[in-house]
């Protein structure tokens, strides 16, 4: 998403958004929901090869109150953007009026996309609505802030027309929209945690076949997110570069992604691909390994087990990948030096934004508070840290 957003306590945002709704278009809504962002445990760049990923749906989200209307106009208006926008749903057929790369893509196309998609798929909208938005996932921060608007508005839509509510088939209808109107080549996890996601835990998601697997979170430990006061802007970076180039290393092995590619058959063909597509395979096909043992010794309790892949990651992500910075650099490597921290990474498709700490949970205090102040010193850097627990995915509140 571009622009900027005002950050809100958390657990604010529901009441906040019924009493504007009130302000701005009289009486009370008749639906409230809430979409929550994401921090991936770990598996980046994986998703769109067709491999494994582990996030969890965090207990920041974003959140609509609205109202249905008799004619296919949508009018909302965002808290955060301080501004009213609005359009009609005729206009999104066909994708008459689509964003191109000539034009800014503010938050309202993430709505125009829903829209788009959703008529894609077959579905009939035949009532628009009013509402009022508001969120408190960071915006560009690798959390996925897109796709909690993007499920939340899904959720609204198919309120307001009576639309039987699939997670996964939404997720997929949400991807549809960032890749076909926004304009971003995405993966399917960030939908599909939004969508998805348990209260408690993290979700262990084949890519590929979209099965998921809830993955308990241990009480003693916490997760940490590291924002590191930095912004990429997806649309028009690196990333659909990234996915061009594992693209390419899986035509090599003759295969759709890869995913399909197991760590001794690329170790025996590595060496005929060119050096850089060949750190980037390397990457995904050791880190959709990575993800899986990690969701393994989630439920087993084996922590150590957990951090030694999460720091494995980041070196993997930095090195091989290459969408790392300086700064996410910084902040991961204070973070490993903390004694109570059992591993951390950067998280999101890079470029900045956060890194995610897996810490012991008697000392979380003690961990943001060094972190913090070792990297204000060290970048000059105010950094936002913030213990996240796993909430379920895209609901109706109420």
């Amino acid at each position: 998403m571009s622009g900027t957003a005002t950050l809100h306590a958390a657990g604010e945002l529901g009441p906040r958004v019924v009493r504007a709704f009130a302000e701005r278009f009289g009486g009370a809504p008749t639906l409230v929901a809430r979409a929550p962002g994401r921090v991936n445990l770990i598996g980046d760049h994986t998703d769109y090869n067709g491999g494994f990923v582990l996030p969890m749906a965090m207990d920041r989200a974003t959140w609509i109150a609205a109202r249905a209307r008799g004619d296919r106009r949508v009018v909302v208006h965002s808290l955060d953007f301080e501004e009213t926008r609005d359009f009609v749903l005729d206009d999104t057929v066909d994708g008459a009026t689509r964003p191109d790369g000539t034009h800014e893509r503010g938050w309202l196309e993430y709505l125009r996309g829903i829209g788009w998609s959703l008529a894609e798929a077959g579905h009939a909208l035949v009532r628009g609505w009013e509402g009022v938005c508001a969120g408190d996932v960071p915006i560009g921060a690798g959390l996925s802030s897109s796709a909690s608007l993007e499920l939340v508005v899904a959720r609204v839509f198919a309120e307001v027309n009576a639309l039987s509510w699939n997670a996964r088939a939404m997720a997929l209808i949400a991807q549809r929209a960032e890749r076909g109107w926004v304009g971003v080549d995405c993966g399917i996890m960030d939908q599909l945690i939004a969508a998805a996601g348990v209260a408690g835990h993290a979700l262990l998601i084949d890519c590929r076949s979209l099965e998921t697997r809830a993955v308990p979170l241990p009480e003693e430990a916490a997760v940490v997110v590291l924002d590191t006061a930095t912004r990429r802007a997806l649309v028009g970076s690196a990333y659909n570069e990234r996915r061009a180039q594992c693209e390419a290393a899986a035509a090599h092995f003759g295969v759709a992604t890869l995913r399909e590619v197991p760590r001794a058959a690329f170790d025996a063909g590595a060496d005929a691909l060119d050096p850089l597509t060949r750190r980037r395979a390397r990457h995904v096909v050791s880190e959709s390994e990575r993800t899986v043992a990690s969701a393994d010794a989630l439920s087993r309790g084996d922590l150590a087990c957990v951090g030694r892949s999460m720091n494995e990651s980041h070196a993997s992500l930095r090195d091989d990948f290459e969408v790392s910075c300086r700064e996410l650099d910084a902040m991961v490597a204070l973070a490993q030096a903390h004694p109570a921290c059992i591993g951390a990474r950067m998280t999101g498709a890079g470029f900045g934004g956060c890194a995610v700490a897996l810490v012991q949970r008697g000392a979380v205090s003690s961990f943001v508070d060094a972190v913090s102040e070792a990297y204000r010193e060290k970048t000059g850097l105010a950094p936002s840290l913030y213990v996240c627990r796993a909430n379920q995915g895209a609901s109706l509140e109420g």
